[in-house]
């Protein structure tokens, strides 16, 4: 077992103004630096991939530059997180920005695409550490009862990366080449690496138990398994294929094999004694249904308004400014919020109303909605999505003892990226066939034909078009973000349900009143991190 020598609480030391010390400012600024890179990343390059596969060609093997990298993300958050619990979370997310960066430098030093696909797929493995990294190492800085004021912090990295992201991209790509694109992350990267280095001071552990060898390859499979069949369906093979079948059979077995065999080992990579807990089981599912909302969002939005309200792909990223501002207000107040009252449970009822509101709201656009009235119908699915983003990963780490703080973060952070990915696969093919039969019934065999390939044209293809083909893609696009925002806000419900069920625990941290009787409340741990 692991050695849980504990040095005095960060979270309670504070200098005389009352104020958290400058050294742990400095941490969780480079905590934000590290997050903002492995949010950032395939922002920038969607922004490059028209120009890599001008340089570098290997058109048809395009998707795979961002499925290798997304694979090996959600392949490696679990192991990450596990190994923090066991050998000490510093050098275990020192070293996932070593191999982020590794694979950042290598990735803009690729030849061809082959190359471009395997390199990321190495900035992927460091990537998934990264975020679980700083979810995990804030739960160690930070008690629970104070880490809502860090949420606005959090969610304004994540806006940031949303909306800067396509705009940084495009701006490197057209004046220092799509390298840039990815060496950009190496002063960025090395700048947090020092930080972390020098100023955050966290208990050595030694662990004498072995890694996870089998739970860790079953896991694995079964996340890549289940990542390409939502990849590749509808899209690479279809849904009914016996590529995408053998795919769900492979991901099923594995993952049943996983759960069973975790039952067995004995230190087992996701502990399944964590789902005991009612708060975090909930937390998993809503993290999970948060994650296939925002990202389906922030696809189909940017496309509509490009194809339908006429507006400018350059400025994609600025196009979702209603739903991401009103995501990092909403946030930043529910972490006040939470920090000076210790009750939260409001919160993922709210934010799953405004959600489901909001998603339904979008649904009802047609070609004739306007800018305005979109973007007040985004702030409210954004105002959802800032009640849910970081009280999600707050309350799943306040469920779980101090011992399990990585795993708890790392599954958080996993359910909600496999959410993401069924978001796009699922919401996408719904939007996809829509487009599809739209087209058919209103431009006939040339529209047929001009979808036939994909059901998302760019604004050069779009001008092409004469003017009646034009008009019925618009309308078929109206109809195919009807469908996805529909489906959206259906899914949202079940968001609702499970937030209903979430008890309010009183959360560590939060003085007398923080009993320990509650199922769902782990025991008093004392707090094991110091910044010097």
């Amino acid at each position: 077992m692991a050695d849980t020598t504990e040095a005095p609480a960060v979270g309670a030391d504070t200098d005389a103004g009352g104020k958290r010390p400058k050294s742990v400012r400095v941490v969780l600024l480079a905590l934000m630096i590290a997050m903002m890179l492995a949010m950032l990343d395939n922002m920038i390059i969607g922004t490059a991939m028209p120009t890599i596969v001008g340089e570098l060609g290997g058109l048809e093997h395009l998707s795979w530059v961002v499925t290798a990298y997304t694979l090996a993300t959600a392949a490696s958050t679990p192991l990450w997180g596990k190994l923090g619990d066991m050998y000490g979370r510093k050098g275990t997310f020192m070293s996932s920005i070593v191999l982020f960066l590794i694979g950042s430098a290598l990735s803009g030093m690729a030849q061809n695409m082959g190359e471009l696909i395997g390199f990321r797929a190495i900035q992927g493995l460091g990537a998934g550490g990264l975020m679980v990294g700083v979810m995990a190492i804030i739960g160690d800085l930070i008690p629970p009862r104070e880490r809502g004021k860090y949420q606005g912090m959090m969610a304004g990295v994540m806006a940031l990366a949303m909306i800067g992201g396509p705009l940084v991209g495009g701006t490197i790509t057209d004046h220092w080449g799509w390298r840039w694109a990815f060496y950009i992350n190496l002063p960025l990267g090395v700048v947090a690496l020092v930080a972390v280095s020098v100023v955050l001071h966290l208990p050595k552990k030694r662990s004498e138990a072995r890694i996870d060898y089998l739970g860790a390859a079953l896991l694995t499979v079964g996340i890549t398994a289940i990542v390409l069949v939502t990849t590749w369906g509808g899209t690479e093979y279809a849904w009914t294929s016996a590529r995408i079948m053998e795919l769900i059979g492979i991901g099923v077995a594995a993952l049943v094999g996983f759960v069973f065999w975790q039952t067995k080992a004995a230190e087992p990579v996701v502990p399944l004694h964590i789902f005991r807990s009612r708060n975090f089981t909930l937390m998993s599912v809503i993290g999970f249904i948060t994650g296939f909302v925002m990202f389906g969002a922030t696809l189909f939005l940017p496309l509509y308004q490009q194809s339908v309200q006429g507006a400018s792909a350059t400025n994609s990223g600025l196009l979702l400014l209603p739903m991401l501002g009103a995501m990092l207000v909403t946030s930043m107040v529910a972490g006040r919020v939470t920090t000076n009252t210790g009750r939260y449970k409001v919160f993922p009822i709210l934010g799953s109303v405004l959600m489901t509101v909001g998603l339904y709201l979008l649904s009802t656009m047609d070609t004739g909605t306007s800018r305005f009235t979109s973007g007040v119908f985004m702030a409210v699915v954004g105002f959802g999505m800032g009640c849910l983003m970081q009280i999600t990963m707050l309350v799943a780490q306040n469920s779980v003892e101090m011992k399990d703080m990585g795993v708890a973060s790392s599954s958080t952070t996993l359910f909600r990226t496999l959410g993401s990915s069924f978001g796009v696969a699922i919401m996408g093919a719904l939007f996809n066939n829509r487009v599809q039969d739209v087209m058919s019934e209103r431009g006939g065999a040339l529209g047929s034909k001009i979808t036939e390939q994909s059901a998302q044209l760019d604004a050069k293809s779009l001008e092409k078009l004469p003017v009646l083909v034009r008009e019925a893609y618009q309308h078929a696009v109206s109809a195919g973000t009807h469908s996805a925002f529909l489906l959206g806000a259906v899914v949202a419900v079940v968001a609702l349900v499970a937030a209903v069920f979430v008890r309010e625990v009183p959360l560590k941290g939060a003085g007398p009143k923080a009993e320990v009787d509650e199922p769902d409340a782990p025991a008093a741990q004392p707090p094991v991190a110091e910044a010097v």
